[in-house]
């Protein structure tokens, strides 16, 4: 997942660019320029309506139509990456995506880059590797924190993407908590940090429940339970822990013969030679 997203982020950063360049080739064809957000189909609207009146128009017109051609096959790529990193976190049933504002790209990075979540201690731990742990620039008794550009910046981009997507739907549970942080006396900045940080345990959280799932059925012994060292099991615990003999006891001892065995065989004695007394 890890290098389908960065290839959706290769593709969109190519795909910003080019648009760009169309949007400026635009404005010097269309009089007046032309103004919001260009797409491919706007462009090609465009562009059928234009008739290009001399050699630099002309050249222009062709410009803007290789242009064109390169945002229909960059965002052809994209679609067929997004679809590829749907498959994917779908694969991996993980429930991060439960969180509002987390879609399967979020997803993707956050798993891509965090790996394995036990190597995580603490919430805190794994803030500080994300980014969203504020640092301490503490003087005398003044305690100041200032936000910490360290951590993986791309987790960091994730979790703030997010944390913007819940910002801007007003229904969410993280729009109620950036207005709660505002009207504590917090700036725009300051609740948005917050928010990040909230959103970094609820993944921390969820990320343990998905990790402590996917080791059950690899764990698990004859009788279902978890066989681990910490938790008392049939087949998996230690044998000073067992409260119920032997998990798997061995063939009783007895002097019986059991009614299947096959019969003996009686040899007869050797004959010992008697010496006689003389």
């Amino acid at each position: 997942m890890k290098i389908w997203a960065k290839r959706h982020r290769d593709l969109s950063s190519h795909r910003t660019r080019v648009a760009c360049r169309l949007h400026a080739v635009l404005c010097e064809l269309v009089p007046g320029g032309y103004s919001g957000e260009i797409y491919a189909a706007q462009a090609a609207k465009l562009l059928d309506e234009l008739e290009p009146a001399g050699a630099v128009a002309a050249a222009r017109y062709d410009v803007a139509q290789e242009l064109l051609a390169d945002l229909v096959g960059l965002d052809e790529q994209r679609r067929v990456a997004n679809e590829r990193i749907a498959a994917a976190v779908a694969a991996s049933k993980t429930t991060i995506t439960e969180i509002f504002g987390v879609g399967p790209i979020v997803a993707a990075n956050v798993i891509g880059y965090v790996g394995d979540i036990a190597r995580f201690e603490t919430r805190d731990r794994f803030a500080a590797y994300n980014g969203t742990a504020p640092i301490e620039v503490s003087s005398g008794a003044r305690k100041i924190y200032r936000l910490s550009r360290r951590g993986n910046r791309r987790l960091n981009h994730a979790i703030h993407t997010a944390a913007i997507t819940q910002i801007r739907h007003r229904h969410s549970a993280g729009r109620a908590y950036y207005d709660r942080k505002i009207a504590e006396g917090k700036t725009g900045k300051e609740a948005i940090r917050s928010l990040n940080r909230r959103i970094s345990d609820a993944l921390y959280h969820q990320m343990q429940l998905d990790a402590k799932r996917a080791a059950k059925p690899a764990d698990a012994g004859p009788g279902g339970q978890a066989g681990n060292d910490s938790e008392a099991s049939a087949a998996g615990s230690h044998p000073e822990h067992r409260l119920f003999g032997e998990a798997t006891p061995g063939p009783t001892k007895t002097l019986r013969r059991s009614k299947h065995a096959p019969p003996r065989v009686r040899r007869p004695r050797p004959l010992v030679a008697i010496r006689k007394r003389t």
